[in-house]
């Protein structure tokens, strides 16, 4: 097996390349593997670079040392690609894709990684896109295109940008007019806050918006929220980080394989940080998408037999 090192420099407020660069060539010292290591200067040379060498046909593990936006590109790269590995080397502001497999340090293992197990995860289609994580619309998509702008000021990590951008845009955008359509149930018209549509729990530098989701079960957790007043919403985000607003009178929260949101006014979509504007989009669940690494030191399989990552809901919370 052949292991890529995908650096992208401008991760960690541009200190990224700097603290990992030296931590990969000591660890590969020790190490008789084949490997490479590629700076990938744009999102989209990476993308490329993790396509050309899945297309080789050989088995490669490609390790995404940046942030949440390069696992985004290294995955898009990737999919349809059985023979290809990922593992993330988390070294963004946020890390949200890694929070329910372990720790920031432990994904910083270079060892414990290389000698890691790959799993199958599943991912979410978005037109020509595809997500690890999440994908929504509404008040969130608006703050994910915001939080950019407040990750550029220095005092911000990606926690804070994200409250900051929350907050912002909390006034002007949680009243969003969407008709959603959950497989082939009954379509719902509504003013929503956000339609949120999870294969992995965290978004947003640790806000816990699908607290029921996994990445391997073969489904995808929708959180629907409806619109409120905005004192009241202010009031409630803390309970919105800690995954606490599943069981709010205006959450409807499913499980399903497919969502459906039609927006009769131009309306932001995120794809795992990804932004964009559209009036439809559809999130449709992809099984056994990827192959993603799990550290050795990584707990998350023990956790989820033991049943400490718990997600066994009924089919609709109101």
């Amino acid at each position: 097996m052949k292991h890529l090192f995908l650096i992208n420099p401008m991760s960690g407020k541009g200190k990224g390349k700097d603290f990992i660069l030296p931590k990969i060539e000591e660890c590969l010292a020790k190490r008789d593997i084949e490997h490479e290591i590629f700076i990938s200067e744009t999102s989209e040379t990476a993308k490329n670079y993790a396509r050309e060498k899945a297309a080789t046909g050989e088995h490669v593990r490609i390790y995404a040392c940046g942030g949440d936006g390069t696992i985004f590109d290294v995955v898009n790269g990737l999919f349809g690609y059985g023979n290809a590995e990922f593992a993330a080397v988390p070294l963004g502001s946020g890390n949200d894709f890694i929070r329910l497999f372990g720790t920031k340090e432990q994904f910083l293992d270079l060892d414990s990684q290389i000698d890691g197990t790959a799993i199958k995860i599943d991912a979410i289609k978005c037109g020509d896109k595809v997500a690890v994580s999440q994908c929504s619309m509404g008040m969130d998509a608006e703050v994910c295109a915001k939080q950019a702008d407040f990750k550029k000021i220095p005092v911000f990590t990606g926690e804070s940008a994200y409250t900051a951008a929350l907050v912002y845009c909390a006034a002007s955008k949680r009243k969003n007019r969407f008709t959603i359509t959950i497989d082939d149930g009954e379509p719902i018209t509504d003013n929503f806050v956000f339609a949120f549509c999870g294969n992995n729990r965290f978004y947003g530098g640790g806000y816990n918006a699908g607290p029921y989701a996994l990445p391997d079960d073969g489904m995808l957790d929708f959180s629907m929220v409806r619109t409120m007043s905005l004192p009241k919403l202010l009031s409630r985000i803390g309970e919105y980080k800690k995954g606490q607003h599943f069981d709010w009178a205006e959450t409807t929260y499913l499980r399903g394989k497919k969502m459906t949101v039609h927006s009769d006014t131009l309306a932001a979509v995120n794809i795992d940080g990804e932004c964009e504007m559209a009036h439809d989009r559809t999130f449709e669940l992809v099984t056994d998408a990827f192959n993603f690494v799990l550290p050795t030191s990584s707990s998350y399989l023990a956790d989820k037999a033991s049943g400490k990552l718990n997600n066994t809901i009924g089919t609709k919370i109101e």
